[in-house]
């Protein structure tokens, strides 16, 4: 009898590009990424941490390398990534969070959330698709959006507005590019330890109450986003598109 073969969880062979890639989840992602075996590409503004985290992934024996660019210059990115290799896997971890009650959000607070969390994802894509498609190889993106693109909570009308659009945008994506077995996920951490976090999480009440609704009754680490990661880019994961995976400690269970 031939027993059936696990897919492969190795990138050998694949070129990935990591928004938002030298830092918390970004960083993660570029790490676990390099370490199945892919050829990664982290973009970041400051070209100094681009620099500091491609050496150091160097020092670890990773294949890495960086650019320093605005991923919201939607025309720089346009032209990054045609002058690029095509890349078959794309995290779109960049991201911002503005937390205020709903009577203090600003204009410029709701542009700057909506321009780096949902605009950037979509136009990043759209490039890096655009290249894959041109040469007619297959991919998989993959949009860190949040359990607040599922659910709701306080002060964060505009964060939960722009990752509930990311998933809205992912589906549709998901529907339209798997012709071209383009395959587009969402993963949906919940509050992770980064720099992103670390100031809301240092009020107890505020840190208590997340605790209270995190069913595992800690706080997410990176590490614990690394693993799904590799798994939406890997051919583990051939048949998942349009779907989210929430990594949220059971969040969202209820």
């Amino acid at each position: 009898m031939q027993l059936p073969r696990t897919p492969t969880f190795r990138l050998e062979g694949k070129r990935a590009l990591v928004t938002g890639g030298t830092r918390g989840i970004g960083l993660g992602a570029s790490v676990a990424l390099a370490e199945a075996g892919a050829q990664v590409t982290l973009a970041a503004r400051t070209a100094e941490d681009v620099e500091r985290v491609v050496n150091a992934m160097a020092d670890a024996g990773l294949a890495a390398e960086g650019v320093a660019i605005d991923i919201t210059d939607f025309d720089a990115v346009r032209a990054f990534v045609a002058d690029s290799a095509p890349f078959h896997v794309l995290v779109n971890s960049a991201g911002t969070a503005r937390h205020t009650p709903l009577a203090g959000i600003t204009a410029p607070d709701y542009q700057a959330v909506m321009q780096l969390n949902l605009a950037a994802t979509l136009f990043v894509s759209q490039a890096v698709v655009g290249r894959l498609q041109s040469v007619g190889e297959s991919g998989s993106i993959i949009n860190v959006s949040s359990q607040m693109g599922h659910v709701g909570g306080p002060s964060r009308a505009v964060y939960a507005a722009s990752k509930h659009a990311v998933e809205g945008l992912t589906k549709a994506m998901a529907i339209e590019l798997g012709a071209s077995n383009i395959r587009v996920n969402t993963v949906c951490p919940t509050f992770i330890e980064t720099e992103l976090t670390a100031r809301n999480l240092e009020d107890p009440d505020f840190r208590s109450w997340v605790l209270s609704k995190i069913k595992l009754g800690r706080l997410g680490r990176v590490e614990d986003i690394m693993g799904p990661i590799v798994f939406l880019a890997s051919d583990a994961a051939a048949l998942i598109t349009g779907t989210a995976l929430l990594v949220d400690g059971g969040w969202t269970a209820e």
